[in-house]
């Protein structure tokens, strides 16, 4: 009897297996040969489910970024009764997953290094991974400000950027205080 797979699952499976073979070289460096040999799966196999390594880098992306990760998070953090143990909870969050968002933020530079301004303007792929993340910020917080969220996403985004080539000088713990403080008396003042 035929083996019965269910390839949006096994899609699934091997895009998670690709984020650390991407996150460890880089999208620029490695090739599809290195991946399936990374993930165990012949070329062949990964070319019969994505087109090409951007094609897969894409997919990735939006995997990453996809309602069901964000309800994952979502879940991950619960549901504070207030809106400073809301900010505190996500700060906890993104300390705890400091390692997985710096290594996400490393692959999406390095894939947009290979592209012109316009090509990454242009590229639905980010583009809607950005707007996704907007709303799980906005969605948990209950604002309803866009640049709020967006101030919010950078703010952490230059920060595990500055701590990658800064280490231990930059808290992480003391700098998510800032933003939280930040957070509130704006909140509270608005």
């Amino acid at each position: 009897m035929p083996k019965i797979v269910d390839r949006d699952q096994y899609r699934k499976e091997l895009l998670n297996k690709c984020f650390e073979i991407f996150a460890e070289k880089g999208y620029s460096s490695v090739t599809m040969r290195e991946i399936g040999s990374g993930i165990g799966v012949s070329t062949g196999t990964l070319y019969h489910y994505f087109s090409s390594k951007e094609s897969l880098f894409e997919q990735l992306i939006e995997y990453l970024s996809y309602e069901d990760t964000k309800e994952e998070a979502l879940a991950e953090l619960g549901n504070p009764p207030t809106l400073a143990k809301k900010v505190e909870k996500l700060m906890d969050y993104l300390s705890q997953n400091e390692d997985y968002i710096l290594k996400s933020l490393l692959m999406i530079f390095d894939f947009c290094q290979q592209k012109t301004p316009q090509e990454i303007n242009n590229n639905q792929t980010l583009q809607q991974s950005g707007k996704r993340y907007e709303e799980a910020v906005t969605c948990y917080l209950g604002i309803s400000d866009p640049a709020l969220a967006k101030f919010i996403i950078c703010y952490v985004d230059g920060l595990l950027v500055r701590r990658f080539y800064q280490g231990e000088r930059i808290s992480l713990a003391e700098q998510l205080i800032v933003l939280k403080e930040m957070l509130l008396a704006y909140l509270e003042k608005n």
